[in-house]
């Protein structure tokens, strides 16, 4: 379908998700791992995320946002999938950056979860301590 038309390319990332995202001109189409956005996420909120950089600069309708996404959950790929679209935009108009540095999209949330040590139960929960 997309195989010979030109795109504009960005890869998100966020927790442990990382997401490559291709931006088509289209009619707004979002299809995440061959699957269509309300079928991969259930939650308004996150399909509310995956469209942030887009309502931002009021471009919903123009274009086809395709994008494979692995890692993490699902949260994490929302979030991974928003900062690859606001990576993507800046190859489509380097003059936007701006705009969409200011709201936060183009900032990579490192926030990882904590390893366990170890002797510990959990990253800082140790064992109970008995005194007797």
């Amino acid at each position: 379908m997309y195989t010979d038309k030109p795109f504009f390319y960005g890869t998100g990332r966020r927790k442990h998700s990382v997401a490559r995202v291709r931006l088509y001109e289209g009619a707004g189409k979002v299809t995440i791992n061959n699957r269509t956005m309300d079928d991969y996420f259930k939650m308004d909120v996150l399909k509310l995320i995956v469209r942030q950089p887009l309502e931002l600069l009021k471009m919903v309708g123009k274009f086809d946002v395709v994008a494979r996404v692995n890692g993490g959950g699902l949260a994490g790929q929302a979030g991974a999938i928003r900062h690859g679209v606001a990576r993507a935009l800046l190859q489509l108009n380097e003059e936007l950056k701006p705009v969409i540095k200011k709201s936060g999209y183009l900032t990579r949330d490192s926030r990882m979860k904590e390893r366990k040590k170890y002797g510990l139960k959990a990253a800082r929960r140790a064992p109970q301590f008995s005194k007797r």
